[in-house]
């Protein structure tokens, strides 16, 4: 730690210390006669009105690690790292009906988490559990790779070493972190948001006007990574990417584009934000006003080619003596900004990381509570039992993701979110499609379940990465000519990729359906619905809603 960046450093330390303030203030802010209640601690009383909703959406959608991984991605692989636009884009006309649907039936019925909702549904607790262990497993990477952006800004402030001592100021912040949210509940998060999006669009208005104009212009930018990106790597022998889209890559795009905007509102965490807010039209505006943060993600991107040109060298991680490439951005606005705007950058990028991580860890501690520990462990407990209970998982999960960090490769944690992704898809049918349907049989859809995650991690463990020697879980991407089904290989020699979570839904969907005709057909009963028409229509303005809380 010799070549500390001090003026960076303590530029980033008051900025951390102000939210650090904010997230302990937060317990008085809004708040109801306690916060011993999961719809006042996890739900934030379930009241945010437009703009909070809009800040608290936006810093739990676009994480830390979305604007140090995407524009990372765009570094190494070009055009294909431009997939979160259209993902982010295309993904608020798809779910504003749903989001809608499921604010209105966990208002009245008094559900806090996806798996209350299927656990009213289809009556079936064994489908409740695992909508409910899917949610908390695909989050805890997800948790764990917002250290990796705050990571590469410390170690871009010249805090690098390994070991325990090497991450002790990780673990300082999430210390912080998990405090105030363990006082505050989903408020803290909520209130952090406004101090974290303002940071972040300060730093990119003056990044994308500021840079472009030192090196040469965005047509020397491109031209700059167009050819870099088509030298042929040392490694593999071949380019490494293309600002250009190329045949063996144009689906691949497109599903990861697809089936990321599918999977994003399933997350517990998106869903929690959602049933935060205190009305149907709260959400509506929402929809229409979050493409914005979509805008400010483009802009992001292209921060990659802009890095490209200006010569940035990613930093060595100390532990794994590799080239980080996470540390893109950071070394980036290290090198082209002064040291207290770079300062105010990175304290934009570690705060972004705290907002996104501290929904997260409600969320799951939210599923833990009430379709765990109230379902299997203790039926009878009180609501001051369950926010208890909450906040220690909120803990739990906190611990989990650290250790994450600190005992595995961080480059493989990275892998894990692309796991994440492809098992909280296949919730899809259980959680989005039963909004509008009931026809699955709630059989079909364990039974899908079971195949589309067996499936999909059968096809990530037999993906290879050669650019860094991984022969195991190399990343999401299938090349069709591998993929066998049972043997077949429908597709031999192509070499025509495609996002693995689509192919896992498809086979999930396939197998639901399959087992659902044969139920019905056998007239196996299919449990009781908890559910009726009116609920999906209840909107904030209805006189019989029932009191919020009520399961």
């Amino acid at each position: 730690m010799s070549n500390l960046q001090w003026p960076e450093l303590i530029i980033f330390t008051i900025l951390f210390a102000l939210v650090t303030v904010l997230g302990f203030m937060a317990s008085r802010w809004q708040r109801g006669s306690t916060l011993d209640h999961l719809d006042e601690w996890g739900l934030g009383g379930r009241k945010f009105g437009s703009w909070i909703t809009w800040f608290l959406l936006g810093g739990d959608l676009y994480t830390a690690y979305t604007f140090v991984a995407v524009p990372a991605l765009v570094f190494s692989a070009g055009a294909l790292g431009l997939y979160a636009l259209p993902y982010t884009i295309v993904v608020y006309p798809i779910v504003l009906l749903p989001a809608l649907r499921m604010w209105s039936v966990s208002r009245v019925r008094g559900y806090v988490t996806p798996a209350d909702f299927v656990r009213g549904r289809f009556g079936s607790p064994i489908l409740a559990l695992l909508v409910a262990i899917t949610g908390i497993v695909a989050t805890m990477p997800y948790i764990a790779l917002q250290l990796v952006g705050l990571e590469a800004v410390l170690r871009t402030m010249g805090i690098n070493g390994s070991g325990i001592v090497g991450h002790l100021p990780l673990l300082v912040a999430f210390v912080i972190l998990a405090f105030y949210t363990y006082q505050s509940g989903l408020r803290a998060p909520a209130l952090i948001a406004f101090v974290k999006d303002i940071l972040i669009y300060l730093v990119i208005l003056v990044a994308i006007i500021y840079l472009p104009s030192k090196l040469g212009g965005w047509s020397h930018i491109f031209d700059a990574a167009a050819k870099k990106l088509g030298t042929p790597s040392p490694t593999t022998g071949k380019p490494s990417g293309s600002i250009l889209l190329t045949a063996n890559n144009q689906l691949q795009y497109a599903t990861l584009a697809l089936g990321s905007a599918l999977a994003l509102f399933l997350y517990p965490h998106s869903l929690t934000s959602v049933l935060a807010s205190r009305g149907r039209n709260v959400i509506k505006r929402n929809m229409v006003a979050l493409p914005a943060y979509s805008l400010v993600l483009g802009l992001l991107a292209l921060l990659g080619y802009v890095a490209i040109t200006a010569g940035v060298k990613p930093l060595t991680n100390a532990a794994t003596g590799k080239a980080d490439g996470n540390t893109i951005v950071p070394v980036l606005f290290d090198n082209q900004f002064s040291s207290w705007f770079a300062g105010i950058a990175f304290a934009a990028i570690g705060i972004g990381a705290l907002v996104p991580a501290a929904i997260m860890s409600i969320a799951a501690a939210n599923l833990w509570t009430r379709n765990i520990y109230k379902e299997y462990i203790r039926k009878n407990a009180t609501p001051q039992e369950e926010a208890k209970q909450a906040k220690l998982a909120s803990l739990v999960v906190k611990l989990g993701a650290v250790a994450v960090i600190i005992l595995i490769d961080p480059q493989f944690s990275i892998d894990l979110q692309l796991i994440g992704g492809v098992l909280i898809l296949q919730t899809l049918p259980a959680v989005a499609l039963a909004l509008y349907t009931r026809w699955f049989h709630r059989w079909g859809l364990i039974a899908g379940w079971v195949v589309g995650i067996g499936w999909g991690l059968i096809m990530l463990y037999g993906i290879p990465n050669p650019a860094n020697g991984k022969l195991h879980f190399g990343g999401s991407a299938l090349a069709l000519g591998n993929m066998s089904i049972f043997g077949w290989h429908p597709f031999a020699g192509s070499q025509v990729q495609i996002y693995v979570g689509f192919v896992a839904l498809i086979a999930n969907l396939v197998v639901a359906a399959i087992v659902t005709v044969i139920a019905r057909q056998l007239k196996v009963f299919n449990g009781t619905d908890d559910t009726n028409a009116e609920d999906y229509h209840a909107d904030e303005h209805d006189k019989d809603l029932r009191p919020i809380g009520v399961h």
